[in-house]
This record gives structure tokens, C-alpha cells and sequence, in this order.
């Protein structure tokens, strides 16, 4: 049997609502280079992620990393608070 570690996914986003109860809402921004045109882009994907201790606020940027499914709509959990908001 092989030792291989799971690699998971981690991105990093804005908190954009921390109103439910141990949830936070991220906001991924990335851009795209149009196909046609050649310009970039701005695509955005709303994430729900678990915060256990509630201590998000909202526009900080987070990391948060990919995890087992621990809701209906959440698969991702945070990992660390990079900047908080001012």
C-alpha cells in the first residue's frame, strides 16, 4: 500500500456575510481573457465555508480549503485569516 498525502484545494477570497451561525460567505475573484476579444474578465463565485469559532468579519480575506461535504450547499472550511478588514 502507497503513502500518498490528499492534496486539497485552497483559495484565497473576501468575506463578504458572516450572518449564519459558524458560516461565512466568500467571494472568489478571478480574470478570465475573453476568447473573442482578448480582454480581461472579471468572473466572481460565492463559496459557503464553515468558520467554527464565529471569527470572520466581513471584508476580510481568507483562505479557505476544500473539505468533506459538512452541509447541504458547504464543502469548504477556513483555514486562516490572511488580512483583517480595517
Amino acid at each position: 500500500m502507497s503513502e500518498t498525502k490528499k492534496v486539497s484545494r485552497s483559495v484565497t477570497g473576501r468575506v463578504v456575510s458572516n450572518k449564519m451561525n459558524k458560516t461565512i460567505t466568500v467571494l472568489i475573484e478571478r480574470k478570465i481573457s475573453h476568447p473573442l476579444y482578448h480582454k480581461y474578465v472579471k468572473r466572481s463565485t460565492r463559496i459557503s465555508a464553515h468558520d467554527e469559532q464565529n471569527e470572520c468579519n466581513e471584508g476580510d480575506v481568507v483562505m479557505i480549503e476544500q473539505c468533506r461535504p459538512l452541509s447541504r450547499n458547504k464543502s469548504w472550511r477556513l483555514v486562516k485569516i490572511q488580512q483583517r478588514a480595517s
